[in-house]
């Protein structure tokens, strides 16, 4: 019996194959293109907007200022720039490093936890509540902050203005009196919400910590914590910077809760993070819908143009860190 050749039988499925190859191309090669194309049409339309003041001020004038009066803006009159940002970029530095420092050691806590600590019973339900963390609004937390977090933190700024009083750097950075709202209650409701963002990467990226490094050192008569230090953690070092950077770029941008909780837009640099200040998000969104004197309402998409250019090479540096840190760990 003379069958089909098998160059033959297989043409069809050849040319199907190749029709789907070629649509699964142009579909991701088009989603690709989108997003490069949304990202340039957003610089491309805040330099726009950014620029009648830029034109008018100078770019550097912007950064070289913490003086920040509208009232004061004159349309033919270039100096001085009454629109200095210096101090929204020091809010939003210091209160996206105060909730780094308490969201990332609990972030990587709470993962070993899920993935390696509780009951496998127990896993599940902590993964779920640490990601329910994540889809509670913005202005909830801000509402909460308000009424629960600042109220359960007094004790603490009392006891720190007091305390470090008199101590250098500490008697600044601590300095009081701590007033409830402050660069302080912005960042510990900043790691909360960021918390569930590092803690999700990091759960996967310790999950995929090799079986057999965990066993060897269990076998060589390491405790659980000891396995954790020696096979785990040095294994996850990149996914943790990673999760860090994302959760980085998670607090550089939110708005409303700590609109609500760093006090009434102090348009001046505070030193004490027990104090009042504000941040590029913050005066952006209590000021856009008022901005009625000359230039007022451009220096604000320069405000919001130095917020992406910031996040940008935050996540440049990120990517960088952890390309470095995978190749050591290799």
């Amino acid at each position: 019996m003379t069958g089909i050749p098998a160059d033959r039988a297989a043409a069809p499925l050849r040319r199907g194959r190749g029709r789907g190859d070629r649509l699964f191309h142009s579909g991701v090669t088009a989603a690709g293109t989108v997003v490069v194309l949304v990202l340039l049409a957003t610089v491309v339309f805040i330099v726009i907007k950014a620029w009648p003041a830029v034109s008018h001020y100078g770019p550097g004038s912007f950064l070289s200022s913490d003086r920040w009066a509208p009232s004061d803006a004159v349309a033919n009159q270039a100096d001085p720039n009454p629109y200095g940002i210096l101090q929204f970029l020091y809010g939003t530095l210091v209160t996206s490093a105060i909730a780094m420092v308490i969201a990332v050691p609990v972030s990587i806590a709470v993962a070993l936890t899920i993935t390696d600590v509780a009951p496998q019973r127990l896993r599940r339900p902590l993964s779920a509540l640490v990601d329910l963390l994540a889809a509670i609004p913005s202005v909830v937390y801000g509402i909460w902050g308000i009424f629960a977090l600042i109220p359960a933190l007094r004790p603490f700024g009392d006891w720190a203005a007091t305390a470090f009083d008199g101590i250098p750097v500490l008697g600044t950075v601590f300095s009081g009196p701590f007033s409830g709202v402050s660069y302080f209650s912005a960042g510990v409701v900043l790691a909360i919400m960021v918390l569930p963002i590092v803690t999700a990467v990091c759960r996967e990226v310790f999950a995929t910590a090799p079986c057999a490094e965990k066993e060897s050192a269990y076998a060589l008569g390491a405790t659980r914590t000891e396995m954790l230090r020696m096979a785990v953690l040095p294994r996850s070092r990149s996914g943790i910077v990673g999760a860090s950077v994302l959760g980085l770029g998670r607090a550089l941008g939110e708005t409303i809760a700590v609109t609500m909780l760093i006090g009434d837009n102090v348009l001046s640099i505070t030193r004490s993070v027990l104090g009042q200040g504000a941040t590029m998000p913050s005066v952006i969104a209590n000021e856009f819908t008022e901005a009625n004197q000359p230039f007022h309402l451009s220096s604000l998409f320069v405000v919001a143009g130095c917020l992406l250019a910031l996040a940008l090479v935050v996540n440049a540096l990120g990517r960088l860190i952890v390309r470095r840190t995978g190749e050591n760990i290799a």
